[in-house]
This record gives structure tokens, sequence and C-alpha cells, in this order.
């Protein structure tokens, strides 16, 4: 099972660096025929538009896989034992639902009506850009399962929390907001009010 993450997560993230690489060399090419040659691309422009799409959507996947997306956990993370284990399940649900209905079913479903139109420069079927929304859909349920794998055999989802408190090496540096004011903590035993 972590070693499917593993895979997935190394995967999508050579995926996104390609993009990434891709856009910025299209993005340079774009600059320099529409400023010094006089004579943009609209070519580049939709291989921009559309690479900025796809990286974007599985990024986002791989973002939701490494669990280092936006959420807002003031409740969920105050939560601990049993309740803890319930409402998180229920969020992984929920992401699951979301991604199949919406990402999946509803990507699918887009996908399959822009078969015959086709992009202005390029002349590829808006199919092509459409298709990117389903597989990450895809690839968000396989990381929801494996989360609530996780959760149901009590696996820590962060990898680096224990106890909703942060596991430190001993060059790290970590600063923490307390009641009292900003802590800065050097070892797991040191805490000082840094001033």
């Amino acid at each position: 099972m972590e070693q499917l993450e593993k895979w997935l997560n190394q995967i999508l993230e050579v995926i996104c660096v390609i993009f990434f690489v891709f856009i910025t060399i299209i993005g340079t090419y774009q600059i320099v025929t529409r400023y010094v040659f006089n004579s943009p691309s609209t070519v580049s422009e939709e291989l921009l538009t559309y690479s900025f799409t796809w990286l974007a959507v599985l990024s986002a996947a791989l973002v939701f896989g490494k669990r280092e997306h936006m959420r807002m956990g003031f409740l969920a993370d105050k939560m601990t034992g049993m309740l803890a284990k319930v409402v998180n399940i229920i969020i992984e649900l929920l992401v699951l639902l979301f991604a199949a209905g919406v990402m999946v079913y509803g990507g699918i479903s887009i996908t399959k009506l822009t078969t015959t139109q086709v992009t202005a420069s390029l002349g590829i079927p808006m199919a092509y850009i459409y298709v990117v929304i389903p597989i990450s859909g895809v690839l968000i349920i396989i990381y929801c399962i494996l989360n609530i794998i996780k959760i149901i055999n009590g696996d820590d989802l962060d990898p680096d929390n224990v106890d909703g408190q942060g596991i430190l090496d001993e060059n790290a540096t970590e600063f923490r907001a307390t009641e009292t004011g900003l802590n800065k903590i050097t070892d797991k035993n040191d805490v000082y009010l840094d001033k």
C-alpha cells in the first residue's frame, strides 16, 4: 500500500515537473516571438493554456495524495481517539464522492461532449484537454482509499505529526504559535519563548 502511494507520488511529480519545464520553455518562446520579432504565436498561447490546465489539475491530485493541500482542520485537529478516526473517514468519503461524481463522472461526460470540438490553433479535439479531469479524479479516489485504509489501521496520515505536535530532527527549527506568543522549538524537550 505504501509502495503504491510512493509510486503514484513519484510518477505525478515527474509529470508535473515535465509540464512545468515545458510551460517555461513555451512561455519564453512566446515572449521572444511577441516582443523581439513582433510576431506572436497563437499555437504557443494555446499550448501554454492547456499545459497549465493539465499541470494544475494533476498537481491538485498530487498535493491531495501527499496531504499537503489546504484545509481548515481547526475542529478535526482537536479530536482524538475513535471520534477523530470517524471524522477523518467521513472527510475522506466526502472527498471520494466528490471526486467520483464531479471529476470522474462529470469529467467523462464533458470529455464525451467535446470529442467533435477542436481547438482553434492546434486543431486537436478538446476531449484531449478535458480528459485530465477524470484522470485526476481517479487518482484522488485511489488516494482516498489509501487514506481510509491508513486511518482504519491507525497509521498517522501526516508523517511529520505525532499527537498533534511536530517531530523534530536534531537540526530542525520550528516555530509554534501558542497562547503565550511565538515559541521557537530547537529540540523535542527544549521549548522557550523567542523574544
